[in-house]
């Protein structure tokens, strides 16, 4: 059986710098280890010796493939979040469930495929992982949902959680919600309303051209901008309505010779990745000059390929941004910085750091790695980190936290202290919308255990 790669990482090193300890301590936080690799960390002397058995975690991502700089960037940050908990010790367990244990973090390649995605969770639960992580595709969420749901009744001695940090098609804690799946990031209806609180304002637009791929995600982005346009600038007119492959185009020019000749103001999509970034690129090349309302235009290459151009037009939402203002904040993005200092490893998710938090509150709260336990835990969590914060919706497992809108704009300039990527363009934080205001009805109905 042609299985995805699988490396066991003990996130174990010594200790950091002086200097990036001085960064922790304004988070509160205890000291992240430091790694000559990701691929390959150094054990920190005596740790593993005083650690209960590793409580195995199973990413299942594209970690190879036109989608692999996305898969990377999600390992980076998880496996950040272990160092964390297990600098401090782990995760606090009863003698009697193996005391303080460290969160290790298994890869395993999807390939962007969803048939590799299955084949993967077979294997990672074959490896005694029990909990599994995914989020980059909508689509591979739901198979996933699907395949764990069904092997949770066949198998519930080998009951597993599915954490998801960005499938954001809003039917997946809807129609489809299960009392196994936890969603990290605010989905797209959400994002789309936070999208709105400036496209309100903006009294000078008025057309629009959306775009997206065409799986259930970019669909769902696109129904929701029509709705929300409707109902709150019916005076913008959707000039372009159009899906196009995910993954597959490599020339995004026909496209953008369509948008710019459509007369679009402006151009609304929830594109990621090398689709994001091939597709502004070929808009800047036909000389489209008009805004980028996105949900992910702020990594991942998109920055340096738009230019000068995206300059006050490339308008990001995010659960974070680098340039969040702040003490706590500033000291978190300069300690990722230091640990992956690389300008191409420069993508940090605050939501993937409140999600393994989560995870270990919640298991420490249960005393047991138990599934339902833990699910019952994660239900009630509430967490903390440098300065954002956020809490889990029981009833229909949707994590509730602040958003922030982002404008793009150069380094130096006020509000622009970090930049992306190295690109030299940063994100201007113009809209921090408090958890309170990003909630959205569900049509949840869970089978609760």
């Amino acid at each position: 059986m042609n299985y995805s790669l699988r490396v066991s990482l003990w996130p174990f090193a010594t200790p950091l710098r002086a200097s990036v300890a001085a960064v922790l301590s304004a988070l509160s936080l205890a000291a992240v280890p430091t790694l000559a690799s990701a691929q390959a960390p150094a054990a920190r002397p005596g740790a593993a010796a005083s650690a209960g058995a590793p409580i195995k975690l199973a990413l299942i991502e594209s970690l190879s493939g036109p989608f692999a700089n996305t898969g990377e960037a999600v390992f980076r940050n998880i496996f950040w979040a272990t160092e964390r908990v297990n600098a401090r010790g782990g995760v606090a367990l009863p003698a009697a469930a193996g005391g303080a244990r460290p969160l290790a973090v298994q890869r395993y390649d999807s390939k962007g495929q969803n048939e590799e995605a299955l084949s993967a969770l077979r294997a990672a639960i074959d490896d005694g992982a029990r909990v599994v992580m995914q989020g980059n595709s909508s689509a591979t969420a739901a198979a996933l949902l699907d395949a764990i749901n069904k092997h949770n009744e066949r198998e519930p001695g080998k009951r597993v959680l599915f954490l998801n940090y960005s499938a954001v098609d809003p039917i997946l804690t809807n129609e489809k919600c299960s009392f196994w799946h936890f969603r990290f990031d605010a989905h797209a209806d959400m994002r789309m309303a936070a999208l709105m609180e400036v496209v309100r304002e903006d009294k000078a637009l008025k057309s629009v051209y959306l775009i997206g791929q065409d799986y259930s995600f970019g669909q769902a982005v696109l129904r929701e901008a029509k709705k929300q346009l409707a109902a709150q600038r019916p005076d913008v007119a959707v000039v372009g309505d159009e899906l196009h492959p995910v993954g597959r185009v490599k020339d995004f020019a026909p496209y953008a010779v369509k948008i710019k000749a459509s007369g679009a103001q402006a151009v609304v999509t929830g594109n990621w990745g090398n689709d994001l970034t091939l597709l502004v690129k070929a808009a800047r090349e036909v000389g489209f000059d008009g805004s980028f309302y996105t949900f992910y235009g702020n990594a991942l290459g998109a920055p340096a390929a738009i230019g000068d151009a995206g300059v006050g037009k490339v308008v990001a939402v995010a659960d974070w941004l680098p340039n969040v203002p702040g003490a706590q904040s500033e000291a978190f993005y300069q300690s990722f910085r230091e640990r992956f200092p690389k300008p191409q490893d420069d993508y940090v998710h605050m939501r993937m750091q409140l999600m393994v938090e989560t995870l270990a509150q919640s298991i420490t709260r249960a005393g047991s790695l138990d599934t339902v336990a833990v699910a019952r835990q994660m239900e009630q969590a509430s967490v903390q980190l440098a300065g954002r914060s956020g809490a889990m919706r029981a009833a229909d497992h949707q994590f509730q936290q602040p958003l922030v809108v982002g404008v793009m704009d150069k380094q130096g300039q006020p509000g622009v202290r970090f930049d992306v990527e190295g690109s030299g363009y940063g994100f201007r934080v113009v809209r921090d919308i408090p958890a309170a205001k990003t909630q959205q009805p569900h049509s949840c109905n869970m089978q609760r255990f």
